[in-house]
C-alpha cells in the first residue's frame, strides 16, 4: 500500500485529531522496524523496537466496518511483530472510541494508563487517550 493510499483511507476513517498526510506515512515507513499491513479497505501501521511493538494507527474504510477487517489486521501485524522479536504490544486509543476499545479488549489488551486531554478536538473539549497493552507471547 502506498503512502498516498494510506493517507486517503486515514482521511476517511478519522475525524480527529486530524488525518495523517502521505508525507507522514512516508517518513514513518522509512524508520527501521516500521511496517504497514493491509489494503485499500483497511490497514495497520506498526513500529517494532527491540521487544516492543506499537500500533501507530489502524484505519478501516467506514463503508467496510463491521466486516472483521480491523481484527484481521490486528492479527496480521501482531504475528509479524512476533516474528520480529516483539513480546509486548501497546497502543493508544481515544477514550470515546468505544468500538475500538471493545476490539482491543476482545483481543486481550488491557488498560495500562491514561493521557488526559491528549486528543484536541476542534470545537469540543479535549479527549483522553487510553493506553492499552498486551503480552504477544500469549496467543
Amino acid at each position: 500500500m502506498r503512502p498516498e493510499e494510506m493517507a486517503a483511507l486515514h482521511r476517511m476513517a478519522f475525524a480527529y485529531p486530524r488525518p495523517w498526510r502521505a508525507e507522514e506515512f512516508t517518513d514513518l515507513l522509512a524508520q527501521p522496524g516500521t511496517f504497514a499491513i493491509g489494503d485499500s479497505a483497511s490497514f495497520a501501521l506498526v513500529r517494532v523496537l527491540f521487544d516492543e511493538a506499537e500500533l501507530l494507527t489502524i484505519a478501516t474504510d467506514p463503508d467496510r466496518r463491521r466486516e472483521g477487517l480491523a481484527r484481521a489486521r490486528m492479527d496480521a501485524w501482531q504475528g509479524r511483530a512476533r516474528e520480529m522479536g516483539a513480546q509486548r504490544a501497546f497502543l493508544e486509543v481515544a477514550a470515546d472510541n468505544e468500538a475500538a476499545i471493545a476490539l482491543y479488549s476482545g483481543m486481550g489488551y488491557q488498560r495500562a494508563g491514561l493521557r488526559r486531554g491528549y486528543y484536541q478536538v476542534p470545537g469540543k473539549s479535549a479527549v483522553d487517550a487510553v493506553i492499552m497493552t498486551r503480552d504477544l507471547t500469549q496467543r
